[in-house]
């Protein structure tokens, strides 16, 4: 399982002209699901996304010392197969490591209701983007922050 995650002071999602979803100061996370991710790999990545120290501490104001619950941030999800692009050959991108659409969803819908049971007041914190539509992801990066995470195979 790959994400790349971006703090922002804002990020939304549409489709055509329905958001889909938005959220002030957070992090805004793109999944990418493999053909080998499993529940493993589920837990392992909610648990790193709410404790990933990106954040002000809220009560020392510390740099990178606060994380998502202690800081009560949102999240916006936005699933992503391209994150499980090669190009290692050639010039157009291979997608063969991708989970498979009517695979995936199940997966993430999975990892969605894993990472909501972790974060209370999850149905106003948690947002999310429109499974294999074609949406507009608006991102407003804070700092620029971004940071690419892998699930390890070892797990």
């Amino acid at each position: 399982m790959k994400a790349i995650v971006q703090k922002v002071t804002e990020a939304s999602v549409t489709v055509g002209e329905r958001c889909t979803g938005s959220i002030g100061r957070g992090m805004c996370v793109l999944i990418g699901i493999s053909a080998k991710d499993s529940d493993r790999e589920i837990e392992w990545m909610a648990n790193k996304l709410i404790k990933l120290r990106i954040f002000n501490n809220p009560e020392t104001d510390k740099p990178w010392d606060g994380d998502l619950l202690q800081c009560k941030l949102a999240i916006l999800v936005v699933s992503q197969f391209t994150l499980q692009c090669v190009v290692n050959k050639g010039t157009r991108p291979d997608f063969h490591q991708a989970l498979k659409s009517e695979q995936s969803l199940p997966m993430f819908n999975k990892f969605l209701d894993v990472l909501r049971s972790k974060i209370p007041n999850a149905e106003n914190l948690v947002q999310v983007g429109e499974f294999g539509a074609f949406m507009q992801v608006h991102i407003q990066n804070d700092g620029p922050v971004t940071i690419p995470i892998e699930s390890p195979e070892s797990i």
